[in-house]
C-alpha cells in the first residue's frame, strides 16, 4: 500500500517533471553554445594575432591565387606569427626567420605532422610516401631509408654518368636548334630523363610525353585546394562535382604505369643491371626481413610518386627562374660566363668534378632559391599537440604554413631583399639546407627535404653547361624589361608563361665534333 501510494505520488508529479525537463533542454539550447565558445576560448588561451574572420569562410576572401604573396601582405600587418581560418581549417602562418627558428628548435616534433589532404590519400597510396606520410614510426623508417639508401651521397654520386650523358644530349640539341628554345620544356626534359633513368633504369622515349601529362595532372590535382580540404564536412560534394572521378582516373593511369615498371624489374629474364636504380633498391629492401618495416607494393608506388613530383617539378622551376634572372640581369650573366669559361679553359663540357670550383655560380643558384623558392609555402604541416609560441597558444590539429618566400625577404637579415644580387652570398655564409633559417627553400627540421643533394648537383650541372657553351638572348623584338615575371599558382611556383631564348654557340667554347 505504501509502495502504491508512492507510485501514485510520482505519477501526480510527472507533468511537472516533464515541464522541468523541457525547461532544462531550452536552457541548454540557449546557454550551451556561448558557454562552449567561452570554454573553448579558455582552453585555447590567447591565439596569435590575425585578420578578422568572416562566418563560414574565415579568411578565404583575403587569399588570392598567389597565396604566399597574399599571406606576406597580411603578415606585414599582423606580424610574423599569424592565425587565420581557411574555411573551417585553423591555420598558423610563420613569416620570419626568428619565429621559424624558435618553432623548429623548440617544437620540431609538434610541428612535424602532415594534414591528410583529399587528393593525397589516393594519389600517394594512402599517404604512404615520404612527403605526406603522417609523423610516426612508418615515416621515420622510410625517411631513414631515403637518406641512407635512395638519396645518400653515395647513391647520388653513382648516377654521375647518367647526369653527364643527359646534359651532353641537351647541349647537342641546343647547338643544333635553329629557332628560339623553350627553356621550360628543355629543363623539364633533361631533369625528367635523369630522374627516369635513376629511378626506373631507362627513359621512356615517345612514351615520355604521356608520362609527363599524367604527372602534370597529378601535380595539378595536389596543388589545387579541394572543397574537402577547406570544409571537411563537405567532402561528399566531390562525388558529384567530378573531383573523385578525376582523382580516380589519374590514379589508375599512375598505377598502371607503376605496375608495368615493377613487373619489368621483377621479370626473371631481365638482365642484371650494372647500376641499381631506385626501383631495384626498393624491391631489394622489400625482401630484406631485417628492416623494421615491410614494404607493400603500394607503398613502393607512393615513394616513387614522391621521386617524380618533388624531383622533376622543383628542379625544373629553379632552372627556368635562374635563366630568366640571368637574362634579365646581363651583368650577372656576364660575370657567371666569365667564371665558368675561365675556370674550364679549353674543356669541352663542364663535369661534376668542376662544380666545387664555381663559387659565383653557386651564389647565383642560392639567390634564385631565395627569390623564387620552388614551394614558397613549403608543404603544409599540422600540429600534433597543443603548444606555445612567443606566448601564444597554438592548438593541436592546426595547419601550419612556413612562408619561405617571406622568410627569404626578411629585411632584418637581407639588404635590398627584393633585388637579385648573387654577390651577397660571396660574403654571407648561409646554409639553405635547413640548418640556417634565413632561407628555407627545402624546408627545415625533421620534415626537411631529403633530396637536396640530388636536386642541387643536377641543377648546377645543367646550368654550368648552358652558360659555358652558349650565349643567350631574348627573341627578336623582346626587351629584358618586357620579360613576363608572373607566377603560376600551385605548390611549386613556375613561370606563368613558357620562357623562350635564342642560343648561339659561344665563340670561346669548344665545339663537339
Amino acid at each position: 500500500m505504501v509502495v502504491m501510494n508512492y507510485c501514485f505520488l510520482f505519477q501526480d508529479q510527472l507533468p511537472t517533471t516533464k515541464a522541468f525537463y523541457y525547461l532544462v533542454i531550452l536552457l541548454l539550447v540557449l546557454v550551451a553554445p556561448p558557454l562552449l565558445v567561452l570554454l573553448r576560448k579558455n582552453h585555447r588561451g590567447r591565439l596569435p594575432p590575425g585578420p578578422k574572420r568572416l562566418p563560414i569562410i574565415g579568411n578565404l576572401h583575403q587569399l588570392g591565387n598567389l597565396t604566399s604573396r597574399s599571406l606576406l601582405k597580411l603578415s606585414n600587418v599582423y606580424g610574423p606569427l599569424m592565425f587565420i581560418k581557411i574555411g573551417s581549417i585553423p591555420a598558423l602562418v610563420i613569416s620570419s626567420t626568428d619565429v621559424a627558428k624558435e618553432t623548429i628548435k623548440t617544437h620540431d616534433i609538434v610541428f612535424s605532422g602532415r594534414p591528410a589532404l583529399y587528393c593525397t590519400k589516393r594519389l600517394f597510396y594512402g599517404c604512404s610516401d615520404i612527403t605526406f606520410a603522417p609523423y610516426g614510426e612508418y615515416w621515420r623508417e622510410i625517411r631513414k631509408i631515403s637518406i641512407l639508401e635512395l638519396l645518400s651521397p653515395r647513391r647520388v654520386a653513382a648516377f654521375r654518368a647518367v647526369r653527364e650523358e643527359e646534359v651532353s644530349i641537351v647541349a647537342d640539341f641546343v647547338r643544333k636548334a635553329s629557332t628560339p628554345i623553350n627553356l621550360t620544356d628543355l629543363s623539364f626534359a633533361v631533369i625528367n630523363n635523369v630522374i627516369c633513368r635513376s629511378t626506373f633504369g631507362r627513359k621512356f622515349g615517345q612514351g615520355g610525353g604521356k608520362l609527363r601529362s599524367i604527372l602534370q595532372v597529378t601535380q595539378d590535382m595536389v596543388a589545387g585546394a579541394k572543397t574537402a580540404d577547406i570544409f571537411p564536412w563537405m567532402r561528399w560534394i566531390h562525388r558529384f562535382d567530378g573531383v573523385d572521378a578525376q582523382i580516380e582516373k589519374n590514379f589508375q593511369q599512375l598505377d598502371s604505369f607503376y605496375e608495368s615498371v615493377i613487373d619489368e624489374h621483377l621479370d626473371p629474364q631481365r638482365p642484371i643491371p650494372e647500376l641499381e636504380d631506385l626501383v631495384d633498391v626498393l624491391l631489394r629492401l622489400q625482401k630484406d626481413h631485417s628492416q623494421r618495416i615491410s614494404f607493400s607494393r603500394d607503398q613502393i608506388k607512393g615513394i616513387l610518386t614522391d621521386m617524380f613530383i618533388a624531383g622533376t617539378d622543383t628542379s625544373t622551376s629553379t632552372l627556368v627562374w635562374t635563366m630568366t634572372e640571368l637574362v634579365k640581369n646581363p651583368a650577372v650573366m656576364e660575370r657567371l660566363q666569365e667564371e665558368v669559361r675561365s675556370i674550364l679553359g679549353n674543356k669541352n663540357v663542364v663535369e661534376e668534378i668542376d662544380l666545387p670550383k664555381l663559387n659565383y655560380m653557386k651564389s647565383v643558384v642560392k639567390e634564385t632559391l631565395r627569390l623564387h623558392a620552388p614551394g614558397p609555402l613549403l608543404v603544409p604541416r599540422e600540429t600534433t599537440d597543443d603548444c606555445t609560441i612567443n606566448g601564444y597558444n597554438v592548438p593541436a590539429k592546426t595547419r601550419v604554413f612556413f612562408n619561405a618566400q617571406a622568410i627569404a625577404m626578411d629585411p632584418k637579415f637581407w639588404e635590398d631583399p627584393e633585388e637579385y644580387l648573387p654577390e651577397r652570398f660571396l660574403t654571407k655564409s648561409v646554409d639553405f639546407k635547413g640548418q640556417d633559417f634565413e632561407m628555407v627553400p627545402f624546408g627545415m627540421g625533421r620534415r626537411g627535404c631529403p633530396g637536396i643533394n640530388f636536386a642541387l648537383v643536377l641543377i648546377e650541372l645543367v646550368l654550368a653547361n648552358l652558360i659555358h657553351s652558349f650565349d643567350w638572348e631574348l627573341p627578336v623584338g623582346i626587351k629584358k624589361e618586357e620579360i613576363d615575371m608572373q607566377e603560376a599558382p600551385g605548390i611549386t611556383v613556375h613561370k606563368k608563361v613558357p620562357f623562350f631564348l635564342v642560343a648561339t654557340t659561344a665563340k670561346n667554347a669548344c665545339r663537339n665534333a
